[in-house]
């Protein structure tokens, strides 16, 4: 599991690294599904956590995938909800996070729906996959002053069999942000985020040069550093 696992807390604690709001509910329906979760370092992480409360259980995944991706836990993202079918991330409205005129950086928001996007599809590749960002596009139609945004990312079970039987492609993850503390209903922001996998295995070969195929390239004005790494190798 790739040390996933130790990444726990030795100790509980009620404490949450973000304050949530008193509606955490998601804003947009979770699919029904019949599916049972496959198998990898991900899911057997939610299944040691399965039968605490829920607030101990997203403080503990919070923690947990912030250590796993260092950058992210440095934003305050907290992890409201993490299933196979839906990822809610959710962000508050800080001085740490805002821009200069006190609304959420863009970046932060769109690292929010990178994340929520991103561990959905993690959630749901076999683990001799890895996956990367393809590409992304965020439209903003309005500022979002105060409060709370949550980025909700969903999957259907049919995108879900189609992830697991492909062993190389690519898919558009759906994902909603919800301004939480908004009267209007407006969205604030549009977001795409295209995202791609591939065997381990061709990755390997790609670092070591003996692979033939050209490195899936994204978009050039949307392309991420760590596109531009795995290019570069």
């Amino acid at each position: 599991m790739s040390g996933l696992l130790k990444k726990l807390p030795s100790k509980l604690t009620n404490k949450l690294p973000a304050k949530t709001s008193d509606s955490t509910r998601s804003p947009v329906e979770k699919p029904n599904s019949t599916l049972k979760p496959i198998s990898n370092q991900f899911t057997k992480l939610l299944s040691v956590t399965k039968y605490l409360p829920a607030s101990a259980r997203s403080s503990i995944l919070s923690k947990a995938f912030g250590k796993v991706v260092p950058y992210v836990g440095t934003t305050g993202v907290y992890y409201e909800t993490v299933e196979p079918n839906q990822v809610v991330v959710s962000l508050n409205n800080t001085k740490a996070v805002q821009n200069h005129i006190g609304s959420i950086h863009a970046v932060a928001i769109t690292l929010l729906a990178e994340t929520a996007t991103g561990f959905i599809l993690g959630l749901n590749l076999p683990s001799d996959r890895v996956l990367l960002i393809k590409s992304y596009s965020v439209n903003f139609y309005r500022p979002i002053k105060k409060g709370q945004i949550a980025a909700v990312a969903s999957l259907s079970d049919e995108q879900r069999l189609d992830i697991l039987n492909t062993p190389k492609g690519e898919m558009v993850i759906p994902c909603v942000i919800h301004d939480r503390e908004s009267d209007s209903d407006r969205d604030p922001i549009v977001v795409e985020m295209t995202w791609a996998w591939i065997p381990k295995s061709e990755l390997e070969a790609r670092r070591q040069g003996k692979s033939s195929e050209k490195p899936l390239e994204a978009d050039t004005e949307s392309k991420t550093e760590v596109e531009a790494e795995q290019n570069d190798q």
